[in-house]
């Protein structure tokens, strides 16, 4: 089935608050999607962010994000009122997040509307705090913890604390009862309020892809309360690292400093934690891209310690064994396998075995010194094609600076002599539309036709990233019914 999606993440939104949330206004997209005639909606992980802003390094792999919850809903309810809301300074850029203004503002608004509200007591709010327990106690707690550390990475508290001793966590739970009510309340309404939007949407003939980092910040409540899932010493520091090695883009290779982990471990417990995660998944998403797949048969091992990413070595990773578990207890799911960079012949062997779509982006298919297979004619149609993703230029941005032989190639390939930047743009999302793959997702700033400053992420940069809003007004009906003629040229309209 020939399909269509938009890319945006949900802080893109515009709202009132600052930063996009699951306010009228995300609403209001699902209408246009389906105005547009389209069948999907990505967006990016909706996990808590920590320093740096990336929702791929979350202090939780499955609370979420408290800046999403709708501050309007909380005056509906009656637990703020409205001139409150007003009151507080979450930034005047539309165009762009004030991190530090919403994270200075955003948790005084909740907590006001905590001390406001009556849900402790209600059956719905204490079947959500069973129903999740097996990771929302862990996650309070370390929130509470963690803010009484003045917002110290775990490793740095005490080690009582540190290394989870029976009677330190009883001490804590005890004295910070309060803040971890809180942060119970923060999850309770951002579930509520995401369980609606995404129903809202799937009534709309929407999909939600939502996006799964295969690994999880050191700076987390995973890492904390799961020392035996990573590759830890008996300090619970890691011996080693995630990253990816040294390429034509980096000399250096990537130190991401992400936990590894111990997949002997996770083998045998029949990889329990990893049924969970994915099962979290599948219930807040209907389809699940998978981030960085390739480790799944072999990931790139960077002694911790180590200042660059150029010492590391492959280390086999549990191949299809996981997927085959998975689709016994969870059934067969919507998946998409980001198999992006260097593949190896077991890599592309292990996307071929479980049968999932891999990804093509346009942006990398025109190197003019050789043929590459991210070019349209070279994709099956099992695959998801994109003309850039969130670690991507727009594709305006990408174009503009296209090298000069690669751009003459591009030139050639898609007919686009005596076009306009702006009619480029679209020749890409036409290449896109018009390929064989079973699902074309095109960013929201290339049918806006926005230029760099519209970029989403910069990998291995610090600051500038994730900060990207649309315009109020920016996605009109003009443009829907554009999006949707095309579309539906190429048999992707679905309602």
């Amino acid at each position: 089935m020939r399909r269509s999606g938009i890319l945006m993440p949900v802080a893109s939104l515009p709202s009132a608050y600052g930063i996009g949330c699951f306010s009228r206004e995300a609403y209001a997209f699902v209408d246009r999607l389906q105005e547009a005639g389209q069948s999907c909606w990505q967006i990016l992980p909706l996990g808590p962010t920590s320093y740096g802003d990336s929702p791929y390094q979350s202090f939780s792999t499955f609370a979420g994000n408290p800046y999403f919850i709708d501050p309007q809903d909380l005056v509906e309810r009656g637990y703020i009122k409205k001139n409150r809301c007003k009151s507080y300074d979450f930034g005047d850029d539309e165009e762009n997040v004030d991190y530090a203004k919403i994270y200075e503002s955003r948790f005084l608004l909740l907590r006001e509307a905590w001390k406001n509200s009556d849900v402790a007591g209600t059956d719905e709010f204490k079947s959500f705090v069973s129903d999740n327990a097996y990771w929302l106690e862990d996650y309070c707690l370390y929130m509470a913890v963690k803010d009484s550390f003045g917002g110290r990475s775990w490793i740095e508290w005490d080690e009582d604390i540190r290394l989870r001793r029976p009677e330190a966590l009883e001490a804590y739970r005890s004295k910070y009862a309060g803040e971890i009510a809180f942060y119970r309340f923060q999850q309770y309404l951002f579930a509520q309020q995401w369980k609606k939007l995404k129903a809202y949407a799937n009534g709309h003939g929407i999909q939600i892809i939502g996006d799964i980092p295969i690994y999880v910040a050191f700076d987390s409540a995973d890492a904390w309360a799961n020392p035996k899932l990573f590759q830890f010493d008996w300090e619970c520091r890691p011996v080693a690292v995630a990253g990816c090695p040294p390429d034509a883009f980096s000399a250096t290779g990537q130190l991401w400093g992400n936990p590894l982990y111990d997949w002997d471990y996770h083998r045998q417990t029949g990889y329990e934690w990893w049924m969970k995660r994915l099962a979290a998944c599948f219930e807040r998403y209907d389809i699940v891209r998978i981030d960085h797949f390739r480790a799944f048969d072999a990931y790139y091992s960077i002694p911790a310690g180590a200042k660059t990413a150029e010492h590391g070595e492959w280390k086999p990773g549990p191949g299809g064994e996981l997927f085959e578990i998975m689709k016994a207890r969870l059934g067969d799911r919507q998946v998409i396998a980001e198999d992006l960079g260097f593949l190896t012949p077991s890599v592309l062997e292990l996307v071929k075995r479980t049968g999932y779509p891999g990804m093509k982006v346009l942006q990398f298919a025109f190197d003019s010194r050789e043929e590459s297979d991210y070019l349209p004619h070279n994709y099956t149609a099992n695959s998801v094609v994109y003309t850039g993703t969130h670690d991507n230029d727009t594709t305006l941005g990408w174009y503009r600076v296209l090298e000069k032989g690669d751009k003459s190639f591009c030139k050639k390939y898609l007919h686009l002599e005596g076009c306009s930047e702006s009619e480029t743009v679209w020749e890409l999302i036409r290449a896109a539309q018009a390929s064989v793959s079973d699902l074309a997702v095109i960013p929201m700033q290339d049918y806006l036709g926005l230029g760099s400053g519209a970029r989403i992420n910069t990998p291995s940069t610090l600051g500038g990233n994730w900060s990207w809003r649309m315009k109020k007004g920016a996605f009109t009906k003009e443009l829907a019914k554009k999006i949707r003629r095309q579309t539906a040229l190429y048999g992707r309209t679905q309602n």
